[in-house]
């Protein structure tokens, strides 16, 4: 299998990798690849690449508590973002932003971006952007 591996790929601790799997699988995340029995997998949508491992001492330069990534979201452009926001919704789950449209300037312009907000089971911050 060839992989075309983007440039900067996060990768993120988790305390459970089965659920976290299942989590951004239910998002429509594929699994691209993973090693089972590093507890370790490679996920992709839409082009955004993430690779989840289980805690380990591998990776900790400090203790992990809840929410794990305080400090960073990850933004993510998908290509339906009212079909992945609804989605969310019906899965009940929480929405630390709802979707809306935010408007910034990139240098003298201004773009608009439709986006809402979610954290993942261990609390990191995603944004979802279109």
């Amino acid at each position: 299998m060839e992989v075309k591996f983007n440039r900067l790929i996060p990768e993120l601790s988790v305390s459970n990798i089965k659920k976290s799997k299942d989590f951004y699988v239910s998002l429509g995340f594929s699994v691209v690849y993973e090693r089972v029995d590093d507890k370790f997998c490679f996920l992709e949508l839409d082009g955004n690449q993430l690779m989840i491992e289980e805690v380990n001492e591998n990776w900790n330069t400090g203790k992990l508590e809840y929410p794990f990534g305080r400090g960073i979201n990850l933004s993510m452009e998908v290509e339906d973002i009212d079909l992945l926001y609804e989605k969310v919704k019906k899965m009940d789950y929480p929405i630390f932003r709802e979707l809306q449209e935010d408007a910034y300037l990139v240098g003298d312009k201004e773009c608009v971006d439709k986006q809402f907000l979610i954290q993942d089971l261990d609390g990191y911050l995603l944004r979802f952007i279109h």
